[in-house]
């Protein structure tokens, strides 16, 4: 098993998203890049403590390599908006991978500069790349969101519209598949 740890908006939304990928044994919420230790949801919302929302992504490299989830990263946000995802503002919605070898952090930069040359944003892709220092899980509540709490309104309106793209766009990678 191999990990990845992306932040591209709030975790409840985009956690959703990665679950459903064939090869994707485990997602955990939770935060990273801060200069605070063990920090708190309320504390990280508070946009004081240097984190973003992350995901962290347990995967098996013979069923989805990074490169594939580098593309559903960069395809289920947008990251030409700093500190913002939506209507969920603040550095801890900032778009962000954080690299855990040199291999990854290679493969990110080259998908990013292709990316950007290619035009497919019409502003800058303003996506950080940087090394994992510390990944601090976030509270249990947070943890499989949609999945338990699907009938809630934020669900409806922002994860389930966002889930059901995603499904059409990447169906041929779905664990349902």
């Amino acid at each position: 098993m191999e990990t990845a740890t992306f932040g591209n908006g709030c975790f409840w939304c985009t956690e959703a998203v990665f679950q459903e990928l064939k090869g994707v044994e485990k997602v955990m919420s939770g935060y990273a890049g801060g200069h605070v230790e063990n920090p708190t949801y309320k504390q990280v919302c508070s946009a004081t403590t240097g984190h973003a929302e992350v995901l962290q992504i347990t995967y098996d490299p013979q069923q989805i390599n990074y490169q594939e989830l580098l593309e559903v990263f960069w395809s289920t946000h947008d990251p030409t908006t700093p500190n913002r995802q939506g209507n969920d503002v603040g550095p801890q919605y900032r778009s962000i991978i954080f690299y855990h070898n040199e291999a990854q952090k290679q493969l990110a930069e080259k998908y990013k500069q292709e990316l950007d040359a290619s035009g497919a944003f019409d502003n800058p892709i303003v996506t950080k790349i940087e090394p994992l220092e510390k990944f601090y899980p976030a509270e249990g509540y947070h943890m499989n969101y949609f999945k338990t709490h699907g009938h809630e309104p934020y669900c409806s309106f922002v994860i389930r519209p966002k889930l059901d793209k995603f499904r059409k766009v990447f169906a041929g990678k779905l664990k349902s598949a």
